[in-house]
Protein backbone atom coordinates (compact mmCIF):
# COMPACT_ATOMS: atom_id res chain seq x y z
CA UNK A 1 0.00 0.00 0.00
CA UNK A 2 2.94 2.54 0.57
CA UNK A 3 4.26 1.67 -2.48
CA UNK A 4 0.52 2.92 -4.21
CA UNK A 5 0.77 5.95 -2.18
CA UNK A 6 4.16 6.68 -3.24
CA UNK A 7 3.20 6.03 -7.09
CA UNK A 8 -0.16 7.97 -7.06
CA UNK A 9 1.23 10.64 -4.82
CA UNK A 10 0.99 13.97 -7.16
CA UNK A 11 -2.47 12.13 -9.03
CA UNK A 12 -3.83 11.82 -5.48
CA UNK A 13 -2.61 15.45 -4.32
CA UNK A 14 -4.34 17.42 -7.30
CA UNK A 15 -7.38 15.40 -6.55
CA UNK A 16 -7.75 16.12 -3.03
CA UNK A 17 -6.74 20.22 -4.07
CA UNK A 18 -9.37 20.63 -6.42
CA UNK A 19 -11.88 18.83 -3.94
CA UNK A 20 -10.83 21.02 -0.52
CA UNK A 21 -10.52 23.95 -2.56
CA UNK A 22 -6.88 24.69 -0.81
CA UNK A 23 -3.40 22.95 -1.14
CA UNK A 24 -2.27 23.54 2.33
CA UNK A 25 -5.38 21.30 3.28
CA UNK A 26 -4.44 18.97 0.50
CA UNK A 27 -0.80 18.50 1.38
CA UNK A 28 -2.70 18.04 5.49
CA UNK A 29 -4.73 15.78 4.54
CA UNK A 30 -1.86 13.58 2.56
CA UNK A 31 0.24 13.55 5.34
CA UNK A 32 -2.38 12.23 7.49
CA UNK A 33 -3.07 9.87 5.15
CA UNK A 34 0.17 8.53 5.29
CA UNK A 35 0.63 8.00 8.57
CA UNK A 36 -2.43 5.74 8.58
CA UNK A 37 -1.93 3.59 5.73
CA UNK A 38 1.83 3.20 7.95
CA UNK A 39 -0.32 1.90 10.45
CA UNK A 40 -2.17 -0.79 8.14
CA UNK A 41 -1.96 -4.18 8.88
CA UNK A 42 -2.90 -5.99 6.03
CA UNK A 43 -2.71 -4.03 2.60
CA UNK A 44 -2.93 -7.06 0.60
CA UNK A 45 -6.49 -7.20 1.17
CA UNK A 46 -7.73 -3.92 -0.84
CA UNK A 47 -9.51 -4.80 -3.99
CA UNK A 48 -8.43 -1.53 -5.37
CA UNK A 49 -5.86 0.55 -3.87
CA UNK A 50 -6.12 4.15 -5.53
CA UNK A 51 -9.68 4.18 -4.66
CA UNK A 52 -8.93 3.43 -1.23
CA UNK A 53 -6.49 5.63 -0.63
CA UNK A 54 -8.73 8.44 -1.94
CA UNK A 55 -11.53 7.27 0.18
CA UNK A 56 -8.87 7.65 3.34
CA UNK A 57 -8.11 10.52 2.73
CA UNK A 58 -11.47 12.39 1.98
CA UNK A 59 -12.13 10.33 5.21
CA UNK A 60 -8.77 12.32 6.88
CA UNK A 61 -10.18 15.60 5.70
CA UNK A 62 -13.58 14.77 6.91
CA UNK A 63 -12.10 13.77 10.69
CA UNK A 64 -9.99 17.21 10.43
CA UNK A 65 -13.10 19.35 9.50
CA UNK A 66 -15.12 17.87 12.25
CA UNK A 67 -12.36 18.09 14.92
CA UNK A 68 -11.86 22.11 13.60
CA UNK A 69 -15.03 23.68 12.81
CA UNK A 70 -13.07 27.32 13.11
CA UNK A 71 -10.79 26.32 9.68
CA UNK A 72 -12.48 28.53 6.94
CA UNK A 73 -11.91 28.38 3.59
CA UNK A 74 -10.19 31.88 1.75
CA UNK A 75 -13.92 32.25 0.33
CA UNK A 76 -15.11 32.42 3.91
CA UNK A 77 -12.64 34.44 5.10
CA UNK A 78 -12.86 36.60 2.34
CA UNK A 79 -16.73 37.24 2.98
CA UNK A 80 -15.93 38.02 6.96
CA UNK A 81 -13.58 40.76 5.64
CA UNK A 82 -15.75 42.26 3.78
CA UNK A 83 -18.72 42.43 6.57
CA UNK A 84 -16.06 43.65 9.06
CA UNK A 85 -15.35 46.51 6.40
CA UNK A 86 -18.74 47.72 6.63
CA UNK A 87 -19.50 47.11 10.11
CA UNK A 88 -15.92 49.56 10.66
CA UNK A 89 -17.43 52.33 8.58
CA UNK A 90 -17.12 54.98 11.02
CA UNK A 91 -20.60 56.80 9.98
CA UNK A 92 -22.20 54.17 10.53
CA UNK A 93 -20.64 53.35 13.84
CA UNK A 94 -21.63 57.45 14.87
CA UNK A 95 -25.13 56.30 13.61
CA UNK A 96 -25.44 53.57 15.70
CA UNK A 97 -24.15 54.79 18.88
CA UNK A 98 -26.69 57.71 18.75
CA UNK A 99 -29.82 55.25 17.93
CA UNK A 100 -28.60 53.25 21.13
CA UNK A 101 -28.39 56.74 23.38
CA UNK A 102 -31.29 57.32 21.95
CA UNK A 103 -33.31 54.53 22.97
CA UNK A 104 -31.39 54.50 26.42
CA UNK A 105 -32.82 57.94 26.74
CA UNK A 106 -36.38 56.74 25.63
CA UNK A 107 -36.30 53.82 27.71
CA UNK A 108 -35.38 55.99 30.74
CA UNK A 109 -38.14 58.76 30.51
CA UNK A 110 -40.93 54.91 30.42
CA UNK A 111 -42.75 54.52 33.50
CA UNK A 112 -41.36 51.75 35.78
CA UNK A 113 -43.85 48.91 34.64
CA UNK A 114 -43.73 49.62 31.08
CA UNK A 115 -39.78 49.83 31.17
CA UNK A 116 -39.48 46.84 32.91
CA UNK A 117 -42.17 44.59 30.60
CA UNK A 118 -40.29 46.12 27.71
CA UNK A 119 -36.73 44.83 28.34
CA UNK A 120 -38.14 41.48 29.83
CA UNK A 121 -40.53 41.23 26.66
CA UNK A 122 -37.79 42.40 24.04
CA UNK A 123 -34.18 42.08 25.78
CA UNK A 124 -35.32 39.01 27.87
CA UNK A 125 -37.79 37.34 25.65
CA UNK A 126 -39.48 36.53 28.62
CA UNK A 127 -43.10 35.34 27.61
CA UNK A 128 -46.27 37.58 28.33
CA UNK A 129 -48.06 35.18 30.71
CA UNK A 130 -44.21 35.07 33.38
CA UNK A 131 -44.34 38.71 32.68
CA UNK A 132 -48.19 39.14 34.09
CA UNK A 133 -47.44 37.06 37.38
CA UNK A 134 -44.35 38.86 38.27
CA UNK A 135 -46.24 41.98 38.06
CA UNK A 136 -49.41 40.73 38.97
CA UNK A 137 -51.37 41.78 36.32
CA UNK A 138 -53.12 39.86 33.38
CA UNK A 139 -51.49 39.16 30.31
CA UNK A 140 -53.66 41.89 28.21
CA UNK A 141 -52.63 44.46 30.37
CA UNK A 142 -48.70 43.22 29.67
CA UNK A 143 -49.57 43.42 26.20
CA UNK A 144 -51.41 47.23 26.29
CA UNK A 145 -48.19 48.20 28.65
CA UNK A 146 -45.98 46.84 26.09
CA UNK A 147 -47.86 47.94 22.82
CA UNK A 148 -47.41 51.51 25.01
CA UNK A 149 -43.78 51.52 25.54
CA UNK A 150 -42.86 50.49 21.67
CA UNK A 151 -45.01 53.31 20.75
CA UNK A 152 -43.57 55.72 22.63
CA UNK A 153 -39.81 54.36 22.04
CA UNK A 154 -40.95 54.12 18.02
CA UNK A 155 -41.99 58.21 18.08
CA UNK A 156 -39.04 59.15 20.21
CA UNK A 157 -36.76 57.21 17.82
CA UNK A 158 -38.79 58.04 14.58
CA UNK A 159 -39.32 54.34 13.38
CA UNK A 160 -42.53 52.24 12.95
CA UNK A 161 -43.23 49.75 15.44
CA UNK A 162 -44.40 46.73 13.72
CA UNK A 163 -47.16 45.08 16.51
CA UNK A 164 -45.77 41.38 17.16
CA UNK A 165 -48.79 39.83 19.03
CA UNK A 166 -52.00 40.28 20.08
CA UNK A 167 -55.36 41.46 17.72
CA UNK A 168 -53.23 44.18 15.82
CA UNK A 169 -50.49 41.93 15.08
CA UNK A 170 -48.34 42.59 11.65
CA UNK A 171 -49.69 46.33 11.57
CA UNK A 172 -47.76 49.08 11.64
CA UNK A 173 -48.60 52.09 14.09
Amino acid sequence: MRLQFLACYDALRKRLKYRLGSEDLANDVLHETWLRVERMDDAQSVYNPAAYLYRTALNVANDQYQNTPRLLLVGEIDELLQVEDELQDPARITAGRNELDELREALRLLPYRQREILIASRMDDRPHREIALRFHISTRMVEKELKAALEFCGRRLQRKVVQRFGPGAGKTS
